[in-house]
């Protein structure tokens, strides 16, 4: 089973090499769907200009090349060819798809390995709300490229090392390690951090003690790193409660913080310099990207190594981009970040690949990620002006579903678990459905509505297929009789479903997992018209009807739970 559109791009342009020869056989037919057709074609007017031929003897001649198409075409106005295809087809292509465990979805040829770098929240604070997009997003991303078979490392790069760790360290030492290590699981390492730093600014030998900590952190005293591992075992407990109430799929193994790339910077710098793609400049260490300028028209330096000796951000990255590339062996590297960090990751992507460190042959991609604002139209924040922290604002959503279905006379286990997938789904779902660079707003009694482009929506289409089945009397995996698409509705919805496959591969390609959004919600407003049109298990409906539309609701019911899968949105089984 194929994407009909890329079955009439095929035909479309093997119609034009017989027509008009071989050299315009890669033409682009422009087919789109169409209000007059399943498709148009409008190849025949950018073709014509180069034929010397008028458009509609061009669209003639292409439909002429297609009178064994399975469907009808014809051309109208200027030279526009409306495709529509034939029922039986699109009938035989979903049940080809229903039948088939992948729902027609291919995998990638070759498969390729691929490094994702995501969520990467700051040991030193707490998770806040600006995590949640890089963490959901790139789960997905993660979630699609394994589907269509290729080897994806997570790489959850936390900021785990620094000058803050050794004020941290000694404040846990100061109030002690059990209490540090409750506070640090509690979630409380945004006012565990807050402590530490009033008693640096305040207190000169607590900062005095700080500073020769960061000296024994970064030579591997025993001790030191003892209770490094303290602090961060903690802290990493706390984030795995929020990935598991999440429902993504990072793990410990996932874990290549800051930590992991020290002993390389060294190196890094060394290598940089000697090779000289790195210079000294006002004593730091600096590569000089060409295309990169400052305010003052000044080549723009990336610096490597600061004028103290210190490293930053850009030291760090250089170095895991040589560890990806040559000890990793990938194929893609995608950097789920903020769109704030869009100039450093340019100008770290044109170092690399000035050391040589980055060829051609791998693809370094950063997936922007934009802020989410409050009703005000600004970042998102408590009321008293903080970052929110991230489970708070989950537990609200989880909190705001409970209220939501508390009439739906579920007992309390059943209501906390629809409650709990209902309030994630939503979550994730509303950052989602937009695309990834933009801004959106996080409104709760929008992204909680079980009306219109939602979580809820999506998931109660889910649940209202399975409770048609319930009422059947079968399991959805039985309903396989054969799919006839004899209404509108039932041809529109089967119609559509064929393009699961090919979007996949497409959103995984583009990094976009919004349009798997889109797609999903058509199909939920389809099915619901198809729903509505057409009645499956009413009083009336003769047994062959019933069985025919069984089928169709079984392919829809799986294409919804495979799609929601791979987003990371829970589908609960009531609703």
């Amino acid at each position: 089973m194929t994407d009909p559109q890329i079955v009439l791009t095929e035909r479309v342009q093997q119609a034009l090499a017989h027509a008009f020869g071989s050299e315009h056989a890669d033409a682009d037919p422009l087919i789109r769907p169409s209000q007059f057709a399943d498709f148009q074609a409008n190849v025949a007017l950018s073709l014509a200009k180069r034929l010397r031929r008028a458009p509609r003897e061009v669209a003639e001649a292409i439909k002429a090349e297609l009178s064994d198409f399975p469907g009808t075409v014809e051309v109208s106005g200027p030279g526009f060819l409306n495709i529509t295809l034939d029922d039986t087809w699109i009938a035989g292509e979903a049940q080809r798809m229903l039948a088939d465990p992948r729902l027609g979805v291919g995998t990638i040829t070759p498969a390729q390995t691929v490094v994702i770098d995501y969520s990467a929240p700051n040991a030193a604070k707490e998770m806040h709300v600006g995590h949640l997009r890089t963490t959901i997003v790139g789960d997905s991303l993660a979630r699609l490229h394994e589907h269509l078979g290729n080897t994806v490392i997570r790489q959850n790069h936390l900021g785990d090392w620094g000058t803050p760790f050794g004020m941290l360290i000694e404040h846990l030492l100061d109030i002690g390690e059990e209490t540090a290590v409750a506070q640090l699981e509690a979630g409380m390492g945004t006012e565990f951090y807050q402590a530490a730093r009033v008693k640096f600014d305040g207190d000169e030998a607590f900062r005095q003690r700080a500073r020769s900590r960061v000296t024994t952190l970064q030579g591997g005293d025993p001790t030191t790193m003892r209770l490094w591992h303290v602090f961060m075992d903690a802290t990493v407990r706390y984030f795995n409660k929020v990935y598991q109430l999440l429902g993504v799929t990072l793990t410990d193994d996932d874990i290549a913080g800051e930590s992991m790339y020290n002993p390389m910077l060294d190196k890094t710098c060394d290598d940089l310099e000697a090779s000289g793609t790195a210079v000294m400049s006002e004593g730091a260490l600096c590569v000089f990207p060409p295309g990169f300028t400052g305010s003052d028209d000044k080549p723009l330096p990336l610096i490597i190594r600061k004028s103290d000796g210190g490293y930053g951000y850009a030291t760090t990255d250089m170095a895991a981009i040589r560890y990806r590339v040559h000890d990793l062996k990938v194929d893609r590297i995608l950097y789920v970040v903020g769109n704030e960090q869009t100039l450093h990751f340019k100008m770290v992507f044109a170092a690399a690949k000035l050391a040589g460190w980055l060829p051609d042959s791998v693809s370094a991609e950063h997936i922007q990620i934009g802020m989410m604002l409050g009703k005000d139209g600004r970042r998102f924040r408590t009321r008293s002006g903080e970052s929110a922290k991230l489970m708070d604002l989950l537990q609200e959503a989880i909190d705001r579903a409970t209220a939501a279905i508390s009439e739906r006379g579920y007992d309390e286990a059943t209501r906390n678990e629809i409650a709990r997938a209902v309030g994630m789904g939503a979550v994730k779902y509303a950052d989602l459905s937009v695309s990834h660079d933009s801004e959106y707003v996080l409104d709760f009694d929008r992204m909680l509505a079980f009306t219109g482009n939602t979580g809820p929506y999506m998931q109660y289409a889910t649940a209202r297929i399975r409770s048609i089945f319930r009422k059947a009397g079968i399991q959805p995996a039985d309903a396989t009789a054969s799919i006839v698409l004899a209404a509108p509705a039932e041809r529109a919805l089967g119609l559509h479903l064929l393009g699961f496959g090919e979007l996949l591969a497409q959103i995984t390609a583009d990094s976009e997992p919004h349009r798997l959004c889109n797609f999903l919600f058509q199909t939920a407003s389809l099915f619901s018209t198809f729903y509505e049109e057409c009645p499956v298990i009413k009083a009336g409906v003769d047994p062959e009807t019933r069985d025919h539309r069984l089928a169709l609701c079984a392919l829809t019911l799986r294409v919804l739970e495979t799609g929601l899968g791979l987003l990371g949105v829970p589908v609960p089984e009531r609703m």
